[in-house]
């Protein structure tokens, strides 16, 4: 466990020269005594790390002085080869330039250590796609991970969902992107407005990238990254909310028993935990009113289509109206003969 550790700080120290003790404890979670210890167990086993005083100070290693590769543990080579995704790689554009780097990483392995590696790849993928659904990648991709590599603001087109069978309208928005993020086969855009007076200033959006419809460069001029993002943290903490705003359309329904428990299965899950908790009490009918939110009417009418008869839209009324025409258009249909019987 302390081997690990101190393998940890070494390269740390080798990544990001100037680190204070307790930036590595952090890091580490570990306290910062343990780290003057252990900072001392690496200069005792001939890793010449040294702590400097001052505005630019921290731990350092000696000029000149790196770490090898060679010393990855087998379990640590396999875990770090399955980080690769190939599907996202592709869509990014960059699938050769990573192809090379892994070979070049490769080369650098032990024999044991690289056999390790190559195993893991036998064994793990990550198919990124919902099933039944055609993967498609955005045709502007790879020019805004560009411009997220290159840390270059782009003036964007954006498709925005209308709200209750409302057409989509398009809006410009001149974005510093921080980061992609692919989720159930549809990419993301993270990005932050620039400061824009007393309103939304430095304020995270997400995009849809396939809504993306037009992008330009925005400032010649790379802009500043905010040094202490975490793409990671930030999706965690913001991807429900976001998934909820998505949910644009509340439809009233009528359900039965078995309709509500079929429910979670057919809706978006963002938001069925707190349509559920809205529910009525069962009628004489036996039946559950509650609002049921959707991306859109088209996307309800899919969704709700999959409960037949254990479902009733009251509203809104559009929508209403085609599941009625929906059903006259069955009832007629299975109303006669089959056509090889008539």
């Amino acid at each position: 466990m302390r081997a690990a550790r101190l393998i940890r700080m070494a390269l740390l120290v080798q990544l990001s020269p100037g680190l204070t003790a307790s930036a590595i404890a952090r890091e580490l979670d570990v306290s910062e005594r343990t780290v003057i210890r252990d900072v001392q167990a690496l200069q005792e086993a001939g890793i010449p790390v040294r702590s400097e005083r001052g505005r630019v100070g921290g731990y350092h290693l000696a000029p000149g002085y790196r770490t090898r590769l060679a010393t990855l543990h087998p379990s640590e080579a396999e875990t770090l080869f399955l980080s690769g995704l190939p599907t996202a790689l592709q869509d990014l554009g960059l699938s050769d330039v990573a192809n090379s780097a892994r070979l070049k990483l490769t080369a650098t392995l032990l024999p044991s250590v690289r056999a390790a590696a190559e195993s893991s790849v036998r064994r793990f993928h990550l198919d990124a796609p919902a099933w039944f659904r055609e993967p498609c990648t955005p045709g502007l991709l790879p020019e805004l991970a560009r411009a997220v590599w290159s840390d270059h603001m782009v003036e964007l087109a954006y498709a925005r969902p209308g709200r209750d069978g409302a057409p989509p309208t398009t809006v410009s928005r001149v974005v510093e992107p921080y980061g992609l993020v692919l989720k159930a086969g549809f990419w993301y855009l993270v990005a932050r407005h620039p400061a824009d007076g007393a309103s939304r200033d430095g304020a995270w959006r997400t995009y849809r990238v396939d809504r993306v419809t037009a992008l330009a460069p925005g400032a010649p001029v790379p802009f500043v990254r905010d040094a202490a993002f975490d793409l990671a943290a930030h999706w965690a903490k913001h991807a429900a909310g976001f998934a909820r705003t998505l949910l644009r359309t509340r439809v009233t329904v009528r359900l039965t028993e078995q309709g509500l428990r079929r429910l979670p299965a057919v809706v978006d899950e963002a938001g069925v935990q707190e349509a559920l908790a809205g529910a009525s009490e069962p009628d004489a009918t036996g039946l559950v009113t509650l609002d049921v939110p959707a991306e859109s009417p088209d996307v309800a009418f899919d969704q709700l289509s999959r409960l037949g008869a254990d479902v009733e839209v009251v509203a809104p009324a559009g929508l209403r109206a085609r599941f009625r025409e929906r059903a006259l258009a069955l009832a007629a249909l299975y109303g006669a003969e089959p056509l090889d019987q008539r």
